[in-house]
């Protein structure tokens, strides 16, 4: 029920007339013009805006390499952190972890590219046609990975504990996040002497490329001396360049003397 009043400027007489008419009855307010409530906007709720979705920071390789080699305190922890690490995807296709051979008292230490098929299917470095020429190369000048004694003996690693598929070259994101274990792996051995066979290794420790320019000249690398060497499975395919090779061995004798 419904009652229009006119009332102007009169609060007491306003008041009054409100009295009236609740004890009248009145239930609703009548305006001077009729209101279709069809046409009031529908006051709707509006869905929440979509929360982002956290996302997974991504590990950096480099860093978990990093943190990884700084905490092995011997050969053996360092052997386990490599085998462990997880970030490197030509793991997934290895057989084996190629960590080293050899004495690790040895006065020198040779630091080779990858492992090859025959030394993933066998988990040392350096043991097809191109280690077993290797090791006549160092036996010439009296050096071994066999040997007992210091003095003779040879620590053989690579920048890669696991084999490239095809055997191909590593690619610089794979050296970056190893560089960390072959540094680490330098330093528990801590050699008199560091030989880089090849251009994996050369631009692993020196940052340059070339290794047919380099070899034969001495440099510096983590505080120790470096000579670079072709590396023998080059060797086998141009078999000239073997009398190259032996001056280098020449100087790598002399210097160790």
């Amino acid at each position: 029920m419904g009652i229009a009043l006119d009332i102007a400027g009169d609060w007491d007489a306003a008041l009054a007339a409100l009295a009236w008419q609740v004890e009248a009855g009145v239930d609703e307010v009548i305006a001077d013009t009729p209101v279709n409530r069809y046409d009031l906007a529908v006051e709707t709720k509006k869905p929440a805006a979509p929360q982002p979705v956290p996302q997974p920071v991504a590990a950096d390789p480099v860093a978990a390499a990093k943190a990884a080699a700084t905490a092995a305190r011997s050969l053996e922890d360092l052997r386990a952190a490599l085998a462990a690490y997880p970030h490197c995807e030509l793991k997934k296709g290895a057989r084996n972890t190629v960590f080293a051979d050899g004495n690790p008292q040895a006065r020198v230490l040779v630091l080779g590219e990858a492992p090859g098929a025959e030394e993933d299917r066998e988990g040392r470095p350096f043991v097809g046609r191109a280690g077993q020429l290797l090791d006549k190369m160092f036996a010439a000048i009296g050096l071994s990975r066999t040997s007992p004694d210091a003095q003779s003996a040879l620590y053989i690693t690579n920048v890669m504990p696991w084999r490239p598929p095809g055997n191909r070259d590593p690619e610089p994101a794979e050296i970056a996040m190893m560089l960390p274990f072959v540094e680490r792996h330098i330093a528990l051995v801590d050699p008199q002497v560091i030989v880089v066979m090849g251009n994996t290794p050369l631009f692993a420790l020196t940052g340059g490329k070339g290794i047919l320019r380099a070899r034969g000249n001495w440099s510096e690398a983590l505080g120790k001396p470096l000579l670079p060497m072709t590396h023998p499975a080059y060797l086998l395919r141009n078999p000239a360049m073997k009398r190259e090779a032996w001056a280098d061995l020449l100087s790598l004798q002399a210097r160790l003397r």
